[in-house]
């Protein structure tokens, strides 16, 4: 199976067998409709809507010396809203998603800051943040895919921006689910109160 470029990828896309991740989970009603959508297009797929941080990565360093790298780093981002744009694709490697119109420049400084000691990693691809609709498909079916994508989307009248407080460590575990590892509070506001480092047990069977 192809590999999903900045975005949860399987196991074996990577060079150990439970990779980690850092992610950003989407709220509802966006991520009910994001993994509905999913679902409709790819029927096998059991998604958690998120926009990723770090894409799936063998450590660096411990999971003590990475748990201890993000929790440290969140609180110098302040929370920020992600409007999500518009259908696009990834041609290269038959991924179809949505773009980020207003937050990617956070992102991206997110990842340039995090991308390093124990949660380093040489990526495949370029870091672009994105909302991921479809991958792993037959390339013959990119066309009708996008196209539907594209009705559903425009067809969309709820949400397109959520505010993001909070990041996640995952890890990926050996029958393919994401467990959630931490969660680690974005920086507060000026007149916000403040907000505390809180451990995260969901498991989710988000295979993207």
């Amino acid at each position: 199976m192809g590999c999903e470029p900045n975005g949860f990828r399987r196991p074996g896309c990577v060079g150990e067998a439970n990779p980690h991740a850092l992610v950003i989970y989407i709220p509802d009603p966006l991520a009910k409709f994001l993994d509905d959508l999913r679902r409709e297009l790819i029927q096998h797929c059991n998604p958690h809507a998120h926009v990723t941080i770090l894409p799936p990565r063998a450590l660096a360093g411990s999971l003590g010396e990475a748990l201890q790298q993000a929790g440290a780093a969140a609180p110098l981002f302040p929370p920020f809203d992600i409007e999500a744009g518009r259908i696009e694709t990834f041609d290269q490697t038959n991924v179809i998603y949505i773009g980020i119109e207003r937050g990617a420049s956070e992102l991206k400084a997110m990842h340039n800051m995090l991308n390093t000691g124990a949660l380093a990693a040489a990526e495949r691809f370029t870091y672009h943040p994105h909302l991921t609709i479809a991958q792993d498909f037959d390339p013959a079916d990119m066309d009708r895919f996008q196209a539907l994508a594209e009705e559903r989307w425009a067809g969309w009248r709820g949400p397109r921006t959520f505010h993001a407080e909070t990041v996640t460590f995952v890890q990926n575990t050996v029958d393919s689910c994401w467990r959630d590892l931490a969660a680690f509070a974005l920086g507060r506001r000026p007149d916000s109160g403040s907000r505390t480092q809180e451990p995260a047990t969901q498991t989710t069977q988000s295979v993207p």
